[in-house]
Order: structure tokens, then sequence, then C-alpha cells
């Protein structure tokens, strides 16, 4: 594996595509490791600039922490030996510090960082939780900006003048005030990630503001189609984006919006619609029904025709 510095992961990031595999399971829910390690391989054969193991698409949330390391590790081991693996840490902050420790032991390059379990905190609460995950490692981390991991200016600030190795903020809230804000001050100093679900949708007006990259979702099972869509956001082509946009994206949205937690399911359909099953998702997430299943093969099969 190449090794990455804090500085040599931001701006290694900041080039290209983000893949955030999803975790293949064993009909009785079990993580299913062969699989797993099949796909990686081959995202990681196309031009993304990382790979995000066990994030929210990789329903880290279900899984225990043993199983966050052996899916960091099957990652690691199956990626090309140029495409940084990050590993995800969070829950409380014992947890989360313990995770980003194990995270350097695997061979990962960077640590995401996600929301704290539950509970509601301060500013300052959330700036002693990153500083600590931060101190327990050398790797870069990256900061999930959502649900009550919601950042102030003030504190991404201090994180970033206090924590050499905070490279990294993605947003998954929406807040244009603070991701102006901290490309107008931080640029340079901290990359800047689209994280809002299904990404693509704003990722053209998200540029303007220094969000050169993007997780996306839809490059599990429709790669091509991901990098073009990339392609045409970075080279500020409106018309092509709009037309992905209609032809794909905004019925693909239609599907997922229809019961919550469907932004990881839908994109385990679409991996079964491409003929790689990935298997069912972990309870609390719910799969498509069956109807949903077949509108969402017919969208994909256009795609796939054009």
């Amino acid at each position: 594996m190449t090794t990455f510095s804090p500085e040599t992961l931001r701006s290694t990031l900041g080039t290209g595509l983000l893949c955030f595999p999803v975790t293949h399971a064993q009909p009785d829910l079990t993580f299913d490791e062969d699989a797993y390690r099949e796909h990686v391989a081959w995202q990681s054969a196309f031009p993304a600039s990382g790979v995000f193991a066990a994030g929210g698409t990789g329903e880290f949330f279900s899984l225990t922490p043993d199983e966050v390391g052996r899916v960091v590790r099957a990652a690691v081991a199956s990626v090309s030996d140029d495409k940084p693996v990050i590993a995800p840490a969070g829950y409380g902050t014992a947890q989360a510090v313990a995770m980003a420790r194990d995270a350097e032991a695997a061979g990962a390059s960077g640590v995401f960082l996600l929301p704290p379990y539950l509970t509601e905190l301060s500013q300052e609460g959330l700036v002693a939780h990153v500083r600590a995950v931060c101190a327990a490692t050398g790797l870069g981390v990256i900061v999930y900006h959502r649900a009550n991991a919601a950042f102030g200016f003030d504190a991404v600030e201090e994180l970033t003048d206090s924590c050499p190795n905070l490279i990294g903020f993605k947003d998954g809230i929406g807040d244009v005030d603070l991701m102006t804000r901290v490309h107008a001050r931080l640029d340079g100093r901290l990359l800047s990630i689209g994280g809002l679900p299904t990404a693509e949708t704003y990722a053209l007006p998200y540029l303007e503001m220094g969000v050169t990259t993007y997780s996306s979702a839809i490059f599990n099972f429709l790669p091509e189609f991901a990098l073009d869509f990339y392609a045409a956001v970075r080279a500020r082509d409106a018309e092509t984006v709009y037309r992905k946009l209609n032809e794909f994206v905004l019925p693909y949205l239609t599907i997922r919006n229809r019961r919550a937690g469907y932004a990881v399911s839908i994109v385990k359909a679409g991996l079964a619609a491409v003929g790689r099953d990935a298997g069912p998702v972990r309870p609390p997430l719910t799969d498509l029904t069956t109807a949903e299943r077949d509108d969402l093969r017919t969208l994909v099969d256009k795609v796939l025709a054009a």
C-alpha cells in the first residue's frame, strides 16, 4: 500500500470521485467477505480517488466494532496499491478513538469520523470529540457534518488551527452559508466534500463553493455513469449534468424517497439489477419491494443501453 501523509491524502481525495462501497451480507446477515473483496477490487479498478470502507453506504451503523475492523482490513487487502482506503470511526469518543487507532493498525490511509451516537451536544463538546480522535492517530481525519455533528464555522476553524491532521469536511446538511465560509476562509487547508444523500443532485452548484469531490453511492453499480457525471460537473457542462439528472438521477430519487432508509437499500438493489448482488440490508433498514426493484431495474437498463 502507498503511504499517504495527511497533506497528500487531502490533495489526492480532492482530485476525483469518492467510492463508498456497500458492505456485502449473506442471507443470514453475516458479513460476506469474499463478495466484498471482489466488489472493492472491481470498484478500485476505476479512477475514483479514494475508497471509504464501511461508511454510511456501507452500513457502519449496523456493524459491530469487530465487523468494522474486518471490513476495513478486507478493503485494504483488495484495493489497488495507489488507492487510499479511509476507515470509519464513530459512536462515543472512547469508541471513536479506539476505531481510529485500529484504522491505523489495519493499514488504512485515513479516518472518516461519523457523528457521535444519539445525544445532543454543544459546540465545545463536538470540538473536544474531534480533537481527541485527531490526537489518537497520525492519519488524516475527515469529519462528517451531519445530524447531531452540526458544526458552526468557529468550531471548524478552531479544529483546523489546532489539529494538523484534520484534512476534510464532508457536508451532509446543506448549509450554504457554512460551506461558503469554509471555502473562503479555509481553502487549501481543509478539503470540502459533498455528502448530501445522492450527492449528484447538488454537485454542480456545490462546485462553486469549492466542493471538488463528493461521495457517489451510484458508483457502486453504475461506475461509468457516475464517472461521466462527475466529469461533466468538473467541466461545468450544465447541459450534460441536467440531462443525466433527468434521465436517471431524479427518477432514481423518486424511488429512494418512497421510504425512510432507502438511501442504502436502493444501492444494494442497484447492484442486484446489474448482476452483482450484495445481499440484503441489515435491520433496522428494509429492502426495496419487488415492484420498486422492478422500477429501478428499468431505469438501470436504460442507462446500460444508452
